[in-house]
């Protein structure tokens, strides 16, 4: 590549001819996009890498928020006891993610950046429906190695601030592995292995106008559920202190990673509330 005077780096870094991050890298380092790494089928299906699960994403009123449990499985083995699988995409967005561990962390890592990258060269940030296609064209972006069985998959949640009604102003997105995206207005969803019984347990505790503080709660006892019934989602952990991981969206405080504290003190709720429910005879 050509190099600019005075520069150690190449002229390509200083041009402005795209607002996307992952644009630039297609023209000038396409191996180090997610979904270039060049793997035959049958060698990435004989691969057992770490799957992150189980992703819930809860509405409430004037805001939105996604939790996750904390386990990482390999096959039959638990791969990882404490994997991290929320980020803060800006200052209203998060994405979570389900699937294959190292796909999914890196391309929620270069979705970050591409936003961040975007609002530098823009001078705005991308409104959330561009946040949400931007995703989507990313996730196509790794269709083959979804094809050769390492897909990952995110669950995206934002706040509207242009939102008429600041109070139903969070939304939720979720996608396939082809790039579909599809808005669940429903006011909650949840991906991954332990989804089928996430969704059960919402359907039941969803209540729309539940404050923010009720919504971590049922949240949290959704995963709770997930991880009764599903050996690949991680419950709360007492002995070792690893709880499930949550990031709420306001106007108020943007989108924000709760503390260790307080998802420790909604966990611990959660499983003495069930305690006493069977110690009274009931599931």
């Amino acid at each position: 590549m050509e190099q600019t005077s005075g520069s150690s780096l190449p002229a390509a870094f200083f041009s402005t001819t795209t607002s996307s991050f992952a644009e630039f890298l297609r023209m000038q380092a396409p191996d180090l996009l997610p979904g270039n790494r060049q793997a035959s089928t049958a060698a990435a299906r004989e691969l057992d890498t770490p799957h992150g699960t189980t992703i819930v994403a809860i509405t409430f009123a004037g805001g939105v928020l996604i939790a996750a449990d904390r386990r990482a499985t390999s096959g039959n083995l638990i791969a990882s006891r404490d994997m991290e699988k929320l980020l803060v995409a800006d200052e209203y967005s998060a994405v979570g993610i389900a699937g294959a561990a190292g796909i999914g962390v890196e391309l929620v890592r270069l979705y970050a950046v591409e936003l961040a990258h975007y609002e530098k060269i823009e001078g705005v940030p991308l409104s959330l429906d561009g946040k949400t296609n931007k995703l989507a064209t990313m996730v196509k972006g790794n269709l083959e190695m979804a094809m050769a069985g390492l897909a990952a998959l995110p669950l995206f949640v934002g706040y509207d601030p242009e939102a008429e009604d600041p109070k139903r102003a969070g939304r939720i997105v979720s996608y396939d592995v082809a790039g579909g995206r599809y808005e669940e207005r429903s006011g909650f969803h949840s991906i991954g292995s332990g989804s089928v019984f996430a969704k059960g347990a919402l359907k039941k505790l969803y209540d729309p106008d539940a404050d923010e503080e009720a919504a971590v709660r049922t949240a949290v006892e959704a995963l709770y559920d997930a991880a009764d019934d599903d050996s690949a989602t991680g419950g709360p952990d007492l002995v070792r202190r690893i709880f499930p991981t949550a990031i709420t969206i306001t106007a108020e405080h943007g989108a924000r990673e709760l503390t260790t504290e307080q998802t420790a003190a909604v966990a611990e709720a959660v499983v003495n509330g069930r305690a006493e429910r069977a110690a009274q005879g009931r599931s």
